[in-house]
C-alpha cells in the first residue's frame, strides 16, 4: 500500500510538473520571430507600418540618402568644401561611408522589410481590400527602394524572396544588371498600381501611404529612365485624367514646403516626419529612430540652410539657378514666387511683398525679408568659409516657426518626393520625344507657369524638339524642382555625362565663388573660382558601392565607379542623347 502511494505521489508530481510546462510554454510577444510573426491580418499590418519607417533613416530621406542626389546635379554645390565634396566632385573612392554604404544599407532594410511582408500576405486569410492594401503597399515600398538603388549604385543584388536570408547559398546575392533591376520594379508597379487604392477611395487612411496615384506615378519615372517614352505617356496621361485618384496644383507653390499643409493636392508621395517640437528630443539616427526619445525629424534643414543662421552649412544653391529666376519674371514685373521657396536671398522687393495682392498671389503675398524670425539685409551665407546662397527647401527659413535652426534630426517638413508638376511636364517631355513641340505638350508645360504668373509659352516659341527638351531640362525643371531630390537622376537618364557638349554645360551650370561671398553673379570660366564637374571621373555618375560591402559577399562585383569604366558607349547605343542648342 505503502508503495502504490508513493508511485502516485510521484504520478502526480510528473503530471503537475507537465501542467506547470504547458502554462510556461507561451509565447513571449515582446521576443517574436519572423517564424511565428505575420500569421493573422493585424500583425501584417502592423508590419507594413514598420516598412515605412525606414524611409526616415539617415540613408535614405531623413538626411544623405536625399541630399546625396541633390549635390550630384548642377543646381546645388557642396560649399563646405567638406562632407559630400567626393560626391560633388563625382570621385568618391569607395570607401566613404556617408553615400558609398549608408544609401545601400538602409534601402536594403526596406527590401528586406517588405520581402517579409511579401512571403506572408498569400497565406493570411483576410478581405481582397485589406489583402490590396497590405500586398500594393510592400510592392511600392520595394519598387521605391530599388528605385534609388538602381540609379545610385546601377548594379546590385536583386532580392524578392525572404527565404533567401536563411540559405547560405543565396544569402550572399549576385549583382544583377540595372536593366534586370528595373524589369523587377516595371512589373511590381504594374500590380501596385491596379491594386491599391486612389487617395480618393482611400481617404484619411491614404495619407501618407502608397496609394494607386504614387506607383503610377513612380511607374512613368522608371519607364522614362529606359527611355520609354510611349508607355510613360500612357501612365501620364491616366493620373492627369483622375484615373488615380484626383491630383491638382496648390494654388500657392510654397504649400508644398510648409508642416501645415502637406499630404496636400499636389502630392503623390511624400516621406512623413514629425512637426518640429513634438518627437522626443534625442538625435537617434538610423535603426534607433522607433525609440519614444527620438525626434523624428530630418536632418536636410541642417545641410542646406544658411550657417550664418547657425546651420552645418553643408550645401548652396548655384549661381545659375539663381540667374534663371532672375530672366523671367511674372506678368506683373515681380519676381518668380518660386525663387522665394527655392533660395534664402535678400530681394528688395520682398520688403513690399507682404500683403500686397499680386499676380501669383491674388489673396496677398507672403513673401518678406524676415527668415528664421529676424529681418535679414544681406544674403546670408550658406557657408561662413566658402559662402555660396542657402537652400530654402524643405527648411522653415520662409516658415518662421522658430527662431533659430536646431541641427540634427528636428526639422517637420515633410519631403515631398513626388508632385502632380512632376506630371505635367514629365508629360510635357514624353509628348515632345513622341510627336515633337505641339499644342498638349506646351499646355502641360502652361498649367505649371500658369501657378506662379508666368506668361503662356507658344508653340512658335520652339522650332523642333530639340529646343522644346532644351527648355524642358535645363529651365522649366530646374526652377520647378530646383534643389529637390531628383535632378541627379534626371541628369543620368538624359545622358548628360556621356556628352562632350553636355558635360561642358554641366561645368558651366556648376561654377561656384568660394570667395566667402554670398554669390549671385553669372559666372563664367573666368570669373569662377571652380565647378564640381571638372573633377568627374568617367562611370562615377553613380555612387560607388562600398568596399568593404564588395569584400563581405565574394558574389558582388563592382559598378562603374569602384572600376572607373566610361558607360557612354553602352548607353548612346541604346539611347538618344539630345544636343545643346540655344534658346530663343
Amino acid at each position: 500500500m505503502k508503495r502504490i502511494n508513493i508511485i502516485l505521489i510521484i504520478l502526480a508530481l510528473l503530471g503537475g510538473l507537465a501542467a506547470c510546462n504547458e502554462d510556461l510554454n507561451v509565447t513571449n510577444p515582446n521576443n517574436q520571430t519572423t517564424y511565428d510573426f505575420g500569421k493573422s491580418e493585424s500583425e501584417l499590418q502592423e508590419a507594413i507600418i514598420a516598412c515605412y519607417n525606414p524611409l526616415r533613416y539617415d540613408g535614405t530621406f531623413s538626411r544623405v540618402g536625399y541630399t546625396l542626389d541633390a549635390v550630384r546635379g548642377d543646381e546645388v554645390w557642396n560649399s563646405s568644401q567638406q562632407w559630400y565634396l567626393e560626391y560633388d566632385n563625382l570621385n568618391s573612392p569607395g570607401t566613404i561611408g556617408i553615400g558609398d554604404e549608408w544609401p545601400w544599407r538602409s534601402f536594403y532594410i526596406i527590401v528586406n522589410h517588405t520581402n517579409f511582408v511579401l512571403s506572408k500576405v498569400d497565406e493570411v486569410e483576410m478581405s481582397d481590400d485589406s489583402y490590396n492594401e497590405i500586398k500594393g503597399q510592400a510592392l511600392f515600398l520595394r519598387s521605391l527602394a530599388y528605385y534609388y538603388l538602381a540609379t545610385y549604385y546601377q548594379t546590385l543584388p536583386l532580392i524578392t524572396d525572404y527565404a533567401s536570408y536563411s540559405d547560405i547559398n543565396t544569402m550572399y546575392a549576385h549583382s544583377t544588371s540595372q536593366d534586370s533591376i528595373f524589369d523587377q520594379i516595371e512589373v511590381d508597379l504594374t500590380e501596385a498600381m491596379n491594386i491599391l487604392p486612389s487617395r480618393d477611395k482611400g481617404g484619411e487612411w491614404a495619407k501618407g501611404r502608397a496609394t494607386s496615384g504614387a506607383a503610377a506615378g513612380y511607374l512613368a519615372r522608371s519607364l522614362m529612365f529606359r527611355h520609354k517614352f510611349s508607355e510613360a505617356n500612357t501612365v501620364l496621361k491616366a493620373i492627369i485624367a483622375g484615373n488615380y485618384g484626383h491630383y491638382e496644383l496648390t494654388a500657392d507653390y510654397g504649400d508644398n514646403f510648409k508642416e501645415d499643409t502637406e499630404n496636400n493636392s499636389e502630392s503623390l508621395f511624400e516621406v512623413q516626419f514629425m512637426n518640429f517640437g513634438t518627437g522626443g528630443t534625442e538625435d537617434e539616427w538610423v535603426i534607433e529612430l522607433l525609440t519614444p526619445e527620438a525626434t523624428q525629424g530630418h536632418a536636410v534643414e541642417s545641410n542646406y540652410a544658411s550657417q550664418d543662421l547657425g546651420s552645418w552649412g553643408d550645401l548652396a544653391g548655384s549661381p545659375w539657378l539663381y540667374n534663371l529666376f532672375i530672366k523671367e519674371n511674372c506678368t506683373d514685373d515681380r519676381l518668380d514666387p518660386r525663387l522665394y521657396w527655392t533660395l534664402v536671398t535678400y530681394e528688395d522687393e520682398y520688403g513690399v511683398y507682404t500683403g500686397l495682392k499680386t499676380a501669383a498671389y491674388p489673396n496677398g503675398d507672403p513673401r518678406s525679408n524676415v527668415v528664421y524670425q529676424e529681418e535679414i539685409t544681406e544674403t546670408p551665407l550658406s557657408n561662413t568659409s566658402q559662402g555660396g546662397i542657402s537652400i530654402a527647401k524643405f527648411t522653415n527659413a520662409r516658415n518662421n516657426i522658430y527662431s533659430s535652426i536646431t541641427n540634427g534630426l528636428h526639422c517637420g517638413v515633410n519631403l515631398r518626393l513626388m508632385r502632380y508638376s512632376d506630371v505635367l511636364l514629365r508629360a510635357a517631355e514624353c509628348e515632345n520625344e513622341l510627336n515633337g513641340p505641339n499644342q498638349t505638350a506646351i499646355g502641360y508645360i502652361n498649367e505649371v507657369r500658369n501657378r506662379v504668373a508666368l506668361e503662356d509659352l507658344q508653340v512658335s516659341d520652339f522650332s523642333n524638339a530639340d529646343q522644346l527638351f532644351e527648355h524642358i531640362a535645363n529651365v522649366e525643371r530646374p526652377k520647378e524642382f530646383g534643389c529637390e531630390n531628383g535632378r541627379g537622376i534626371d541628369l543620368l537618364r538624359w545622358g548628360f555625362f556621356y556628352d562632350n557638349a553636355r558635360l561642358n554645360q554641366l561645368v558651366e551650370h556648376g561654377f561656384y565663388k568660394r570667395d566667402g561671398t554670398a554669390s549671385t553673379e553669372e559666372l563664367t570660366e573666368e570669373t569662377a573660382d571652380d565647378s564640381s564637374f571638372k573633377y568627374y571621373y568617367k562611370g562615377h555618375e553613380y555612387l560607388p558601392i562600398f568596399q568593404s560591402t564588395l569584400n563581405a559577399n565574394p558574389n558582388l562585383v563592382g559598378n562603374s565607379a569602384n572600376n572607373n569604366v566610361d558607360n557612354g558607349p553602352a548607353f548612346r547605343e541604346k539611347y538618344n542623347i539630345r544636343p545643346v542648342v540655344e534658346l530663343n
